[in-house]
């Protein structure tokens, strides 16, 4: 079977390691070890080039043992219909050439709906990796994204139980499967290998003192000035010093802005290797973000985590107070700082295995 992954974004290429794993595992084994369904799998990488900055691509293929994409379109920024456009453009001659028996797509950017419509216009199966999930907030485009893919999917691949019900809701329980979160499986491995290692922070913050973890990058609270210069001017406030690990898009519109990135407790820094980003997340005091993977995986860790949106998509972060809500930033200063809860941990995504589940599902699906 040839399996064809598309990815493009930094969330992408954590849910492609343990799959990429997976799948090259089935090729080593030449599909028989017991308990596992008889058939290698050829695995195709396209990249497309959404996110170009090297902290931001390249060093997640490194870190995470994933092979080199065998395809790079390398599209670039631009404007939502620009990028996907040019991402439509390209992918009609690589699934073309290489005519997959699935196209598999990943979360909810502007790579997974390009290539599940140059996909579904070709009449390629398509499996979407992480598909039900909703923030019911249609100002994001990552809610058309999913959305869209998901109604253009033969087979979904569902995180959670609730995602589940999402799609049951919209007429899709019959093409959905529940398999877990691949990313669960991504970050417990590389939690336990880093667990011993020093914690690496920017200079000026020190690792043994409390600190919190932040990412701000949406466009609701990046791409207006007087939106942007709460969100930092909250952050600048804290109690404890704060690493921001700035995306390329922030630091661009802060720049066109004027605002700083730094001052009072705020301390700008680059993204993290995905390694060094899990040490620092276990070992902060809390996690601010806008980020629905840095959520999970704050939730995963065990760290406390506050969201500086209006909702989730990871609704069962939000049970104990793991994650809190706070749009307005009004109650930041008060508990972005906080104890952990207490009580036993839930396991609502996973336990850990969702890549192979993955590979039964595309194994089976349909035959």
């Amino acid at each position: 079977m040839k399996v064809l992954s598309v990815v493009g974004a930094r969330p992408q290429f954590v849910k492609l390691g343990p799959v990429a794993q997976e799948f090259a595992r089935s090729r080593a084994d030449d599909g028989g070890s017991p308990g596992r369904p008889g058939e290698p799998i050829d695995h195709v990488i396209v990249h497309t080039g959404q996110h170009y900055d090297p902290w931001l691509s390249d060093v997640f293929f490194t870190d995470l043992g994933i092979p080199a994409p065998d395809v790079h379109l390398g599209v670039g920024s631009g404007s939502h219909g620009v990028q996907t456009g040019a991402m439509l453009a390209a992918l009609d001659a690589v699934l073309d050439e290489h005519r997959p028996d699935w196209v598999l797509v990943y979360g909810d950017t502007n790579s997974t709906l390009a290539a599940a419509v140059s996909a579904v216009k070709m009449h390629l199966p398509i499996a979407h990796l992480e598909a039900g999930l909703r923030s019911f907030n249609r100002r994001m485009p990552e809610e058309h994204n999913r959305v869209l893919t998901d109604h253009a999917a033969d087979l979904l691949l569902a995180p959670t139980e609730v995602a589940m019900a999402h799609l049951a809701t919209e007429g899709l329980a019959g093409r959905s499967v529940l398999v877990g979160d691949v990313m669960t499986d991504v970050c417990h491995l590389v939690r336990d290998t880093v667990a011993c290692r020093p914690v690496e922070l920017p200079g000026g913050v020190d690792p043994a003192s409390p600190y919190l973890l932040a990412t701000i990058h949406r466009p609701d609270n990046t791409d207006t000035e007087q939106r942007l210069r709460a969100v930092v001017a909250a952050l600048r406030s804290l109690p404890v010093p704060v690493v921001l690990l700035a995306h390329p898009r922030l630091v661009a519109k802060a720049d066109a802005f004027g605002i700083a990135l730094t001052g009072g407790n705020l301390h700008q820094a680059r993204p993290l290797p995905y390694p060094q980003m899990v040490r620092a997340v276990m070992a902060a005091a809390g996690v601010v973000t806008d980020s629905g993977g840095l959520q999970k995986e704050a939730f995963l860790l065990r760290t406390p985590c506050t969201t500086i949106r209006p909702e989730t998509e990871w609704v069962e972060t939000l049970e104990d107070e793991w994650n809190i809500l706070d749009n307005d930033v009004s109650r930041l200063p008060d508990i972005a700082v906080r104890a952990a809860p207490t009580g036993a941990p839930r396991t609502p995504y996973g336990d850990g295995h969702a890549a192979a589940a993955v590979r039964t599902a595309l194994l089976t699906w349909g035959r």
